[in-house]
């Protein structure tokens, strides 16, 4: 099969498309055709092998030769122990722990997929798994009324965190570069913020405070949030997320805030309401660019720059 692989950390120049056997399940794996692959942030960090924290498994060399986690395709052969899936079935999940979807199939736990819903395309499904669960998570318990503020707004999870946090009742800040400003707007925005003009945290405070990527003091992003407020960042620096997980629960305890890290769960109970959502119309999927497999170091390279306006897709082709 046809695939884009890597044996160093780097730049897209290090990715390169090759033959190699085609993978075959385990007894409790699903062995699915491709269709499309949608890029996170993580496939961007693993390839680069930044920040630390994304060379788990791999801390010399990367411990998976083919990138690309978020998949949509179609079952072409299951395990011995697999009892949810049948070959034909059409499926998306998020496979974060054996990767490979940057190719023509890959294998993927049965417990990472759910069955995709009939009126979403295969490129549309597979930009919900890692985002969306993300962005559920990230505004699970924002009410209306809330003062909301997403940074990093713009990409994927954000693209999703703005919609749900609207849908909720809150009025939301959003912050990324100005080349993104107008399209955070449309996603429902009351307000934008060029991070490049304005820093965030020395506005609001807000109730809640969704980071996508953290780089900041910990103090800088207590003076964000008000009294009794809550901020999580999910992904960022090293060291921010490590002194967040320290110094920053200690500092939001004694000043009445919770700050933390979001630990995010894995699984389909996980993304499949947002995956309702969007069949039910209430929430929209934008997606910026698709790329086809020979072009998957130039979609790389595009999420990277931080352009990307929600979500890039690399189209296997069919």
């Amino acid at each position: 099969m046809r695939a884009i692989v890597y044996d160093r950390y780097g730049g897209p120049e290090v990715l390169s498309i090759a033959d190699i056997p085609t993978p075959s399940p385990a007894p409790k794996q699903v062995l699915v055709q491709v269709h499309a692959t949608s890029i996170n942030l993580s496939d961007w960090e693993t390839l680069r092998g930044t920040p630390l924290y994304s060379r788990i498994g791999g801390l010399r060399a990367p411990g998976r030769p083919v990138l690309g986690s978020d998949i949509a395709g179609r079952v072409e052969a299951v395990g011995s122990e697999v009892t949810l899936f049948a070959p034909g079935d059409d499926v998306y999940g998020d496979n974060l722990m054996l990767k490979g979807g940057f190719a023509e199939y890959a294998v993927v736990p049965e417990s990472a997929l759910a069955h995709k819903p009939a009126s979403l395309s295969f490129a549309e499904a597979s930009t919900l798994p890692q985002a969306g669960a993300i962005a559920l998570q990230g505004t699970a318990d924002i009410t209306a009324g809330m003062s909301v503020l997403i940074n990093g707004a713009g990409g994927g999870s954000g693209a999703f965190a703005i919609q749900l946090a609207k849908n909720a009742g809150a009025h939301v800040t959003a912050v990324d570069n100005a080349d993104k400003l107008a399209f955070m707007r449309t996603l429902g925005a009351d307000e934008v913020i060029d991070y490049r003009v304005e820093n965030f945290t020395r506005t609001g405070p807000y109730d809640r405070v969704l980071d996508l990527v953290a780089h900041r003091s910990v103090f800088a992003y207590r003076r964000s949030v008000a009294r009794g407020g809550r901020y999580r960042c999910v992904g960022g620096t090293t060291s921010a997320l490590l002194r967040m997980t320290t110094v920053g629960v200690l500092a939001g305890l004694v000043t009445g805030r919770s700050l933390g890290v979001l630990a995010v769960k894995e699984g389909p109970e996980h993304f499949t309401p947002l995956a309702e959502s969007c069949v039910e119309g209430r929430i929209n999927i934008h997606i910026d660019r698709s790329f086809p497999l020979d072009e998957t170091a130039t979609a790389l390279a595009y999420v990277g720059t931080g352009r990307a306006l929600g979500k890039v897709v690399v189209d296997i082709g069919r």
